[in-house]
């Protein structure tokens, strides 16, 4: 595979929350199937930094450092030689117009640009996106080292998925690898959740706003390497 991009993922809120299947149906990229755990279905939110970013081992001026935040959920394909464990984004939000556009028109992904801040102030890290008056925020206090999570758990679950699909037009699927040691996870204190899921992700979402989280975790992060993708329907 050849290497697309690198870049530093740091500081990764993961807001996880049970969802009916029924409500990814429509969004599971043909070739695959959800990936559950312990008979559970997830979609998490997940806010975090995109820092020395480089495109084919060159940095892009401007667009080297920026927030992200996306809706995501799990899925695996099955091959003949393994299942690759996966994900799936409803909507990839960032704060620079080139880079979405060049997501969606090249590649299809679901990139919008938005408004966004962020700040790291002793323990606490929060993420904001903004357009027009639709504000939304998360916010955690950073809790105690959990470590890397073991084998087969939830924490692992949740962090340890290392391949991309993409729903494309036509029916096609298109299939990516995204490289990163085990990632220590911390627990968070005093969250702060105040999203507009409709707003921001259809109106399919829109219980989520009220909805407990299953889980609030955060991710330290580290270097990335994603691979080219590849066509597999």
């Amino acid at each position: 595979m050849k290497n697309f991009l690198t870049a530093r993922w740091q500081d990764l809120i993961m807001v996880n929350y049970e969802i009916d299947p029924a409500i990814l149906a429509n969004l599971i990229p043909p070739g695959t199937g959800l990936d559950f755990h312990e008979g559970r279905c997830f979609v998490s939110l997940v806010g975090f930094m995109f820092l020395n970013t480089r495109v084919l081992g060159i940095p892009i001026p401007f667009h080297t450092n920026f927030e992200e935040v996306n809706l995501r959920f799990y899925v695996e394909r099955k091959t003949a030689d393994d299942v690759r464990r996966g994900v799936v984004f409803v909507k990839e939000i960032v704060p620079r117009y080139a880079i979405a556009a060049v997501a969606r028109i090249f590649y299809e992904e679901p990139y919008e640009a938005w408004k966004m801040g962020h700040t790291k102030s002793g323990n606490e890290i929060s993420y904001s996106w903004q357009k027009g008056g639709n504000l939304n925020r998360i916010c955690v206090e950073i809790g105690a080292n959990l470590g890397i999570p073991a084998a087969d758990s939830y924490g692992e679950f949740i962090i340890e998925h290392y391949w991309g699909y993409t729903k494309r037009v036509g029916g096609r699927t298109d299939e990516y690898k995204v490289e990163h040691p085990k990632w220590e996870l911390f627990s968070v204190k005093n969250s702060i959740i105040d999203v507009d899921f409709a707003a921001v992700y259809g109106g399919e979402f829109a219980l989520l706003r009220d909805q407990k989280p299953y889980s609030v975790l955060l991710a330290k992060g580290s270097e990335i390497t994603v691979y080219k993708g590849e066509k597999i329907l």
